[in-house]
């Protein structure tokens, strides 16, 4: 037994061992199984689950880093996909979207993507605009302000040239949102920053990609040197003359003024000469007809003026002018003196501007030596008439008692039809001069541009106002002849310094002296001839206005034969004198004259002499005593006495007196708030 235990144990020690190695052979070869494939009966694998479509998974591909991607167009032809810089679209205004967010087209993660059959149509527009709608919903507009600054970019847009339909296919238009700022990329660099600057410079080659000429001609010029070679970022690029969303298409007046109103922004100085110029005038109305700023420097290929290529270099000037002063505009060729015309001429700078610097300050001057004097004569005039009224001083009064049967009720005759008609023609063309001619003048007020467009635009406004002018100026030298007939028809009997001659002599100093004396109440109030010196001084200024406005107006009506003989400075002093005297004239009249004539106290509120041609016996006395006391006692009165106008006339005379004094004031008022907003 016991060798049948050991021999038992004998056998079994190598079956045991057999058990283990067959054991470990089995899970090994589980194992092993495990791993492999499953048999051909099972062969089909089980489906993977769906790849997220988020950004990481789209990055995974459009990263950039697997090489060139290739995809289909809509017709099917292949294409290059664009490569999203992961850094880059991190730090992008629209990092927080998924990218499925605008391309709703993909539905999967495969390489070559299924598309959705009717994708919904997503685009920056309509984004945009619904974000903004819901930020005023829910009341955020000025948390998310600048939200609504993209929708005013985004009108801007639609209104735009880009927004057109391209010609060469209407399905496109001519830029989108992405090709100017690239989705993917675009973030706005805060303003003063060194990147804000630097996304500035590249601005020109952005614009380049589609107008290639242009970038070329504008990197030889002198804005792109300052650009791309001095690296000066405040230098002007595409966007700071055509704007950065309202692009419009620059044959069109309004863009016109627009990109000359930006250039503003930059040649601050030479902007404001320029509006002073009768083209700066023309073109602060609202008008493109006239020379701006790129018609004389360029545009794109702006160079500096000593460069010989400069069209306002003094050899290119002249046909630079041509470009405009031609037949072929309507207009006289150009002449020399055209060449040194100063558009950029100030009144500040004797040493490069001697001639606009000296008729600036004697016409400031004479506006302010001669309002200085007559305005306070005016205010020293209303009080003592006011204070003799209040005190109750009434005007001598002619005794009606002593006068003779035949004179009671008379009138005496100042002024004759002829008189009458030339002051009215006078005053109605002047009058119409004003309205034509100080819109120029004061261009930014608010009422010029709406006269001028009323008035049929500039080329009509300069066709009445010479028209008037031509009028005013018949009138005048009408009166010249008929004073020259007069005076020679009785020149045995007449005296350049008598009663009826209208030359100032030494009496009209005495009077002044006199009447300064009765202002301030230490001595009577002095007595007057048949014209008095404030009426001499209303009569011998327009011979100095339409002189100086005449002849200077008559240079600028013809600036080609002006041009011809003289140079170019003078069109420069030429408005500076036609303005200022205009100013003088207009404010003289509608001030002093009218105060004079009608307002003051004595006078208020109308004095209709001028158009019924007479006053009473009473007023005649009062005003001009020693001629009427002359009269009475030569008995040459009764030669003057006529009926008194009928109650129509006076009618009449009041209705056109106060029609015109409500013009000159309207006129006035329009020149002061013209030259105070100046």
């Amino acid at each position: 037994m016991t060798k049948l235990f050991a021999d038992r144990k004998t056998i079994t020690a190598p079956v045991r061992k057999l058990k283990a190695w067959t054991l470990a052979a089995v899970v090994c070869l589980a194992s092993v199984v495990t791993a492999l494939p499953a048999t051909a009966q099972d062969a089909k694998p089980a489906a993977p689950a769906a790849a997220k479509l988020d950004n990481a998974t789209c990055q995974g591909c459009h990263d950039g880093k697997k090489g060139k991607l290739e995809g289909q167009d809509a017709k099917g032809e292949k294409r290059e996909l664009h490569s999203i810089p992961t850094d880059k679209y991190g730090k992008s205004v629209h990092s927080t979207m998924q990218c499925v967010d605008c391309h709703t087209d993909i539905v999967d993660a495969k390489a070559q993507h299924e598309k959705a059959a009717q994708p919904k149509k997503v685009d920056c527009i309509a984004c945009h605009e619904q974000l903004w709608e819901k930020a005023k919903k829910d009341n955020l507009t000025k948390e998310k302000a600048r939200l609504g600054l993209v929708v005013q970019n985004i009108d801007a847009y639609k209104k735009s040239f880009h927004a057109r339909p391209n010609k060469e296919d209407p399905t496109k238009v001519y830029a989108t949102c992405n090709d100017c700022h690239d989705v993917h990329t675009f973030d706005v660099a805060p303003a003063g920053t060194t990147r804000r600057a630097e996304a500035k410079k590249e601005n020109p080659k952005m614009c380049g990609t589609c107008h290639e000429d242009q970038l070329e001609e504008y990197t030889g010029s002198v804005h792109g040197k300052e650009v791309f070679e001095k690296n000066n970022v405040k230098a002007a690029v595409c966007a700071d003359c055509h704007t950065s969303h309202a692009v419009a298409n620059t044959s069109a007046d309004p863009t016109k003024l627009a990109i000359t109103a930006s250039c503003g922004n930059c040649h601050e100085d030479n902007y404001q000469s320029y509006k002073k110029t009768y083209h700066g005038q023309v073109m602060s109305l609202g008008y493109a007809n006239t020379g701006k700023c790129f018609d004389c420097h360029g545009s794109h290929g702006i160079v500096k003026v000593d460069d010989p290529e400069s069209k306002v270099h003094p050899d290119n000037r002249l046909k630079t002018c041509k470009q405009c002063h031609t037949p072929k505009k309507g207009l006289h060729e150009a002449t020399p003196g055209f060449v040194t015309f100063e558009p950029h001429g100030t009144t500040d700078d004797f040493k490069k501007y001697p001639e606009i610097w000296l008729a600036s300050k004697f016409m400031i001057g004479l506006l302010v030596g001669t309002f200085a004097f007559f305005w306070t004569h005016t205010l020293l005039w209303f009080y003592r008439e006011y204070k003799d009224r209040k005190e109750r001083k009434l005007r001598p009064h002619v005794n009606v008692e002593a006068m003779p049967e035949e004179f009671r009720g008379k009138h005496y005759q100042r002024f004759s039809a002829t008189w009458r008609i030339a002051h009215l023609t006078f005053a109605l063309s002047l009058m119409i001069l004003t309205l034509t001619g100080m819109p120029l003048f004061f261009p930014d007020s608010v009422w010029a541009p709406i006269i001028i467009e009323n008035l049929g635009g500039p080329k009509i406004a300069g066709l009445i106002h010479r028209t008037a002018a031509t009028v005013f100026g018949a009138v005048f030298f009408w009166h010249l002849f008929y004073v020259f007939v007069r005076v020679a028809r009785n020149w045995r009997n007449f005296k350049i310094f008598g009663s009826d001659s209208l030359i100032p002599n030494l009496q009209d100093g005495k009077d002044i002296i006199a009447m300064f004396k009765w202002f301030i109440g230490i001595a009577p109030r002095p007595v007057f001839d048949r014209w008095t010196y404030w009426e001499k001084f209303d009569y011998w200024a327009p011979f100095w206005g339409v002189t100086i406005i005449g002849v200077s107006g008559l240079m600028m009506w013809f600036p080609h034969l002006t041009a011809s003989f003289l140079p170019g400075w003078v069109f420069n002093v030429a408005m500076i004198f036609h303005g200022e005297e205009a100013i003088l004239a207009v404010v003289f009249l509608f001030t002093v004259h009218f105060f004079n004539n009608h307002f003051r106290p004595d006078k208020f509120p109308l004095d209709t002499v001028m158009f019924t041609g007479t006053f009473t016996l009473e007023e005649f006395r009062h005003e001009h005593r020693v001629e009427y006391d002359r009269l009475v006692r030569t008995g040459e009165l009764k030669k003057f006495l006529v009926d008194a106008p009928s109650r129509p006339m006076q009618l009449r005379s009041k209705i056109l007196g106060f029609v015109l004094i409500a013009a000159g004031l309207s006129l006035l008022a329009m020149v002061v708030t013209g030259f105070l907003g100046h």
